[in-house]
Parts: structure tokens; sequence; C-alpha cells
């Protein structure tokens, strides 16, 4: 849970980074302006320096922490499938790591999209080790909710975590294109509900952008991508609505998947809110920041309830199988501490 909870604090400063454009502040990687990283003196930490060199930082902590994680699981843990998971979290910091490195020395703004969603799926893999290391986990005993209730809120789950992801890609996108306002207004686009997108208008928007806040030409696909980034977001509110409303409803008596589904609809409405304020404030760098954060705790948030759902079907009894009381249960070779209804 720490170093989860690092690994989203690096998340943030990311985001920082790349709202101040200090992506390239410091030109090599893996020393700063020639000094061995570690010795970099504290007095030239200043402007975009101050957000890139802390970023680097940050990132050697959380990449020391999963070292200790991964040695950790591997000697204490007993379940060999999670001492893999601890090795799949090292691989995917050093990669995340090589990343952002040559998005440095590569000058390519492309590794920063790839940089930015490996830190996504990161902080979910550390999340999701959490909560398998967790005594709720080992110990979760069946549910009175129905299973078929389960599944289908485990589908809701599943569908809309691949749009967060699918939507934090396209922010990604967007932000290391440095496009984050190729649409400045909200909740019209270009005072339209769809905007214009043909060369004239394109260069009637560059000119309007040069002339009122100096931001840099954009392209029909930038405005495009954007539209379809807000097309998602109203897909994803529809989604978890959905969830909530079926959770309110048909999950009355699990109170921990119920209580996942508000949080999770309430970080969705806070994202949603917060992006529009990104675009209501010519993109302040606090609020893209907070709005990539909340983007990551959605998806993380998506995926404990895909987690905890499933399993909740896999301790679930089979209704057509009657077991005696002390009988080992002929599916999972268990003895159950009573009879199955």
């Amino acid at each position: 849970m720490f170093t989860a909870a690092v690994g989203l604090a690096l998340i943030c400063l990311g985001g920082l980074v790349t709202s101040h454009e200090a992506g390239m502040a410091v030109p090599d990687w893996p020393n700063t302006f020639g000094y061995n990283m570690f010795f970099f003196p504290v007095s030239k930490w200043i402007g975009g320096i101050f957000y890139e060199h802390t970023h680097r930082l940050l990132a050697s902590a959380v990449g020391f922490l999963t070292i200790i994680l991964a040695a950790w699981l591997w000697v204490r843990e007993d379940r060999r499938w999670l001492r893999w998971l601890g090795i799949a979290a090292l691989v995917a910091v050093i990669l995340q790591g090589i990343l952002g490195g040559l998005r440095v020395t590569w000058m390519k703004d492309e590794l920063g999209i790839f940089h930015a969603a490996l830190a996504q799926l990161f902080f979910a893999l550390l999340c999701s080790i959490a909560l398998f290391a967790s005594p709720w986990w080992r110990d979760a005993s069946s549910t009175g909710v129905n299973a078929r209730d389960l599944a289908i809120l485990r589908n809701f789950c599943v569908t809309a975590t691949l749009l967060i992801f699918l939507q934090l890609l396209i922010g990604a996108t967007m932000r290391h294109q440095h496009a984050g306002l190729a649409i400045p207004d909200f909740p019209t686009a270009y005072g339209r509900v769809w905007p214009v997108t043909d060369p004239a208008a394109i260069a009637q928007y560059n000119q309007l952008r040069v002339e009122a806040t100096a931001l840099k030409p954009i392209t029909a696909f930038q405005v495009v991508l954007q539209m379809v980034h807000r097309i998602g977001a109203l897909a994803i509110c529809g989604l978890v609505a959905a969830a909530a409303c079926f959770a309110l409803l048909r999950l009355r008596e699990n109170r921990l998947l119920r209580r996942l589904v508000l949080a999770w609809s309430f970080l969705i409405g806070c994202q949603f809110l917060l992006g529009a304020a990104t675009i209501w404030t010519n993109k302040s760098a606090d609020l893209a920041t907070a709005h990539v954060a909340v983007g990551a705790l959605s998806l993380v948030n998506a995926i404990v309830i895909v987690l905890v759902s499933s399993r909740y079907l896999w301790r679930e009894p089979l209704s057509s199988v009657t077991v005696a009381v002390g009988a080992p249960h002929p599916v999972r070779g268990r003895t159950p501490v009573e009879v199955p209804t």
C-alpha cells in the first residue's frame, strides 16, 4: 500500500512535469546536467528543472521500493502467482524508467504516451498486489448477493475499465501533443455541438489561438481526438451511473461492493468536473494534474471492484451440489463451514 501511494505521488509529479512543459528541462539522462542524479546541487533546482529532477528522484524511490516489495513477496509469500506478480511489477518499473530516459535522449513525444500508459498500469498492478496480500483476500467468504448480480456488476466494471484506460490513453496523447486545449470551450466546441474541421476552419482556429493566447497551432486530428475524449467521458459517466443504481438496488446486502461503487461514482464525477475546469481555466497546471491523478484512482477503483466481485464469485457455493458438514467440497477440496443453502 505504501509503494502504491508513492506510485500515485509519482504520477502526480509526472503530470506536473507535462503540465509545466518541463519534460526536456534536463536534457541528459541518467545524469542531470553532467552530475550524478543523486548529487545534483539543490541550489540548481529552479524552474522546470525542479519538476523534472524531483520526478526522477521520486521515480528512483519507487523503483527501490518495488525491489523491496518483489524480494519480500518472493521470500515470504506462499502463493507462487503472487510472487510472480511482484516480479512483473519490478520489470514494469524498470521498463518505465527506460522509457522515461529514452523520452529525453531521443526527444520523442510519442514515447511520453507509452510512458504515461505504463505508469497507469504499474499503479494498478501495485494496488492489485496490495489487495491480494490483504487478509480480506485470503479470508473472503461467500456473500449473500446473488451470483448473477455479481456477474452483471463485474461485466459493467470490466467494460468501464477498458473505456477508462482508453480514455487515459487519449488524454496522454493530447497532453504529449500539447493539444489539451485544441477546443478552448466547454460544453460547446467552438460554439457548436460538433466543431467544423475543414482546412478553413482549422486555419481560423489557429489564428484565434495565436492572437488570443499564443497557443501552438492545432490540426483537425487533434480537434477530433478531443471530441472523442469528451464522448468517452460521457459514456463512462453513463456506465458508472448505471453501476451505481444497480449497486443501490441489488447489492444492499454487501456493504463493501456498494461502498466501492459509490466511491467510484464520486471519483468519476470529480473527474468530469476537473476536465471541464481544466478547459475553463486555460489548462491550469494544478487542475490538469489533479485530472490525471483522479483518472488513475478511477481506473484502480474499477479494477478493484472487478477483483472483489470475482473473489466473491469464486467463493460462491454451487447450488446444485449438496455437501454434508465436515465433508470436503467436491470442487474446491476444502471443508465447508456450513451446509450451503
